[in-house]
C-alpha cells in the first residue's frame, strides 16, 4: 500500500510532465501521435481543397454549398485547435500548453465540432424540404443557407460557453494530451451539463439526420416502385440508399462512442475507465474532419469534376461529368400526388 501511495504521489500533473508510464506506455502516446499526424495532414488537404475549389468556380457557389463550406471551415478549425494540439502533446506525453490553453482548446474543439454536427443536420434537412416538399415548393436560397450557418455557430456557442463560466469545466481527458468537457467527475453541476449537451448537440442533430434521410428514402422508393421498368430510377434508388446508410453510419461511428462514454461516466461516478480507452472517443471524433468532406463533398459529381480540373491544370481526366456517380446520382421522377417532376439526390 505504501509503495502504491508513493507511486501515485510521483505521478506528475497533466500540465507538469509526461504521463507515461503511469497512464499508458510511451508507445501508446507515440501511436496516437502518428494517428493524429495523419489526420492533420489529410484534414488540412481535403477541407482546404473544398474551400479553394468553391472560391475558384462560381458554379459551386450554390446555397447548399454554403453549408458544405461551413462544414469545411469547422473541420479545419477542429484540426487546427484539436488534432494539431493533440499531435504535439502526444509527442511529449502531456498537455504542454498549460491550463488556460487547455480550457481554450476544449472550448474551441467542442464549439467547432458541434458546428460540424449541426451542419450535417442542416444538409439532411435541406434535402428533406426540397425533395419531399412538406412545405410545398420550397426552394433553398442564399438567405436560408446564411441563416443555417449562423444557427450552427450561435447554437454551438450557447452550449459550449457554460463550462467557461462555472457550469461544468474543460479539463484534460483520457491520456491528458487533449481537453474536453469534464464528464469524468461526478456531481450535479457536471452531470446536468453533460445531459443537456447530449440532448441538444447529439440527439437533436442525429434525430434530424435520421428523420430527413428516412423520409428521403421512402419518397425515392415510392417513385422507384412506380417505375420498375426504369433502370435509371432503380439504380438511383439503390445508390441513394447506400449513400444515406454510409452518412448515418459515419456519424454514429464518429460521435456515438463520445456521447456514450460521457453519459455512462456522468451517470455512474464510481465507474473506472482506462485512460487510454477514455481517450478513444475523442480521437474518433477528430477523424470526422477527414471523412466528412469525402462523403459530403468529394463524392459530389459537380464538385469532383471541378476539383480534378483544378488539380490537372484545366483538364479533367474523367473527360466530363461522371453520370454514374454514387453520391450525386440523379433521376427525374414522377410525383405520385402532383404528376410533377422532381430531382432526387442525397447531396
Amino acid at each position: 500500500m505504501r509503495a502504491a501511495n508513493m507511486s501515485a504521489l510521483e505521478i506528475p500533473g497533466p500540465f507538469e510532465g509526461p504521463q507515461w508510464p503511469h497512464l499508458a506506455p510511451r508507445s501508446t502516446y507515440f501511436l496516437i501521435a502518428v494517428l493524429m499526424g495523419m489526420v492533420v495532414v489529410l484534414a488540412f488537404f481535403v477541407n482546404g481543397m473544398v474551400i479553394v475549389v468553391t472560391l475558384k468556380y462560381k458554379k459551386l457557389r450554390s446555397p447548399l454549398n454554403y453549408i458544405l463550406v461551413n462544414l469545411a471551415v469547422a473541420d479545419l478549425l477542429v484540426t487546427f485547435f484539436g488534432s494539431t494540439v493533440c499531435f504535439h502533446n502526444n509527442i511529449f506525453g502531456y498537455f504542454t500548453l498549460g491550463k488556460a490553453l487547455c480550457e481554450f482548446e476544449g472550448f474551441m474543439v467542442s464549439l467547432t465540432g458541434i458546428v460540424g454536427l449541426w451542419s450535417l443536420a442542416i444538409l439532411a434537412l435541406e434535402r428533406y424540404l426540397v425533395i419531399c416538399k412538406p412545405m410545398g415548393d420550397f426552394r433553398f436560397q442564399k438567405k436560408h443557407a446564411i441563416i443555417g450557418c449562423l444557427f450552427t455557430w450561435i447554437w454551438a456557442g450557447i452550449w459550449t460557453s457554460p463550462p467557461l463560466f462555472g457550469w461544468c469545466s474543460y479539463v484534460p481527458e483520457g491520456l491528458r494530451t487533449s481537453c474536453g468537457p469534464n464528464w469524468y467527475s461526478g456531481g450535479t453541476n457536471n452531470n446536468s451539463y453533460i445531459m443537456a449537451l447530449f440532448m441538444t448537440c447529439f440527439v437533436m442533430p442525429l434525430s434530424t439526420i435520421i428523420f430527413s434521410y428516412s423520409n428521403l428514402l421512402m419518397a425515392l422508393r415510392a417513385v422507384a416502385a412506380q417505375q420498375k421498368e426504369s433502370e435509371t430510377t432503380q439504380r438511383a434508388e439503390r445508390e441513394v440508399s447506400r449513400m444515406v446508410i454510409a452518412m448515418v453510419l459515419a456519424f454514429l461511428i464518429c460521435w456515438l462512442p463520445y456521447a456514450a462514454f460521457a453519459i455512462v461516466a456522468a451517470s455512474n461516478k464510481d465507474i473506472v475507465i482506462n485512460p487510454a480507452l477514455a481517450s478513444m472517443p475523442s480521437y474518433f471524433s477528430k477523424t470526422a474532419t477527414v471523412y466528412n468532406p469525402v462523403i459530403y463533398v468529394f463524392m459530389n459529381k459537380q464538385f469532383r469534376n471541378c476539383l480534378m480540373t483544378l488539380i490537372c491544370c484545366g483538364r479533367n481526366p474523367f473527360g466530363g461529368e461522371d453520370e454514374t456517380s454514387t453520391a450525386s446520382a440523379r433521376t427525374d421522377v414522377t410525383s405520385v400526388s402532383e404528376g410533377g417532376g422532381n430531382k432526387v439526390t442525397p447531396a
